[in-house]
């Protein structure tokens, strides 16, 4: 059997043995090397080629995302990010949005049994970046048009998890000043990197961009994104349509749910719903597809030949709920049609 090849990325000698431990008790994973900064990073990618990269992003010499700057986009896909939430929300949301698989949050203590509950994470992560296609170029970035919209009643509800940064950065973008909607975000994101997340794509975006807060009013032009840790909910309050923040259900494998997120808009909003699900792995999302169809409003899903991990709008499409695709390119533009 073939073996995962990776390299281990971190200026932390303990991190560096503890992350090479995590990793080496599956046994599909071999840890081939470890590197203490940047510099010492791109010569082991170059005479090793491993399979996948976990990266720390604040060393000595080059920093984590200077080492995914110089990579080619298809090698930035094999790049698990494990960073610090505390003082590193920034540096770990541009990882992303560089290019990075996705992201485990590493404990801000040193200890043992802290970065070892991060194990399992970290394997799930290491194999399916290690599984995913890497294409050889990313994406085209020209757009399709939008065409112009006076009004509408609809309210757009996105849910993402592995490639989520990058996709909204490239759908939210593609909005312009004028669009007509409310869009309400989650993203399947370790806590403390929402707030970076938002304001990453409010200044990029011609919408306005904000974290999720309780009681928040939606209104056109506004994009919420889902407070990491928190369900996000929409509410009715007479004619107003609000957030609300719970951390019920407990159970749900994600906080925030694109199921939870889902559900309640079917409830609340009826036919003026419309789903968008984008790149990810798992089902979140497929429960919340199927109630927003059965109150008559529709779901659209990313095609797979733009999705970095085509999961979740792939349950979705098969179950046969998804009104229609588009690669990211082309997702703007569908979304207008539905408007």
């Amino acid at each position: 059997m073939k073996k995962i090849r990776v390299l281990v990325v971190d200026d932390s000698a303990f991190a560096r043995k503890v992350v090479r431990e995590s990793l080496t008790t599956h046994p599909e994973i071999e840890v081939v090397a470890t590197a203490s900064d940047g510099i010492d990073a791109l010569e082991k990618i170059t005479a090793l080629a491993p399979d996948v990269v976990t990266l720390d992003l604040v060393m000595p010499n080059l920093d984590g995302l200077g080492v995914l700057k110089a990579l080619p986009p298809e090698r930035r896909r094999r790049v698990v990010v494990v960073s610090m939430a505390d003082g590193e929300s920034e540096l770990g949301v541009a990882a992303l949005a560089a290019g990075a698989f996705d992201l485990v949050h590493k404990p801000t203590a040193l200890a043992i049994d802290s970065l070892r509950d991060i194990a399992g994470e970290l394997v799930e992560k290491v194999l399916l970046a290690a599984s995913t296609p890497a294409r050889a170029q990313a994406e085209p970035v020209r757009v399709e048009p939008i065409r112009p919209i006076a009004s509408s009643e609809r309210v757009v509800l996105i849910g993402t998890s592995t490639g989520g940064p990058q996709a909204l950065t490239q759908l939210i973008t593609a909005l312009p000043a004028d669009f007509p909607a409310p869009v309400v975000i989650v993203l399947h994101i370790p806590r403390g990197y929402t707030e970076a997340l938002a304001a990453r794509l409010d200044a990029d975006s011609a919408l306005k961009v904000v974290e999720a807060r309780e009681g928040l009013e939606l209104r056109p032009g506004l994009v919420i994104v889902a407070l990491a840790g928190m369900h996000l909910y929409l509410v009715s309050h007479g004619d107003r349509t609000c957030a609300h923040l719970d951390v019920e259900p407990l159970t749900s494998i994600h906080r925030p749910s694109v199921d939870v997120l889902f559900q309640s808009a079917a409830g609340t909003l009826g036919p003026r719903a419309l789903g968008v699900v984008l790149t990810g792995m798992g089902d979140d999302g497929l429960a919340g597809s199927r109630a927003i169809v059965q109150a008559g409003g529709s779901v659209l899903t990313e095609a797979e030949s733009s999705c970095v991990v085509y999961g979740m709008p792939r349950v979705v499409k098969e179950a046969g709920l998804s009104a229609g695709e588009a690669p990211l390119s082309a997702m703007a533009a569908k979304i207008a049609e539905r408007l």
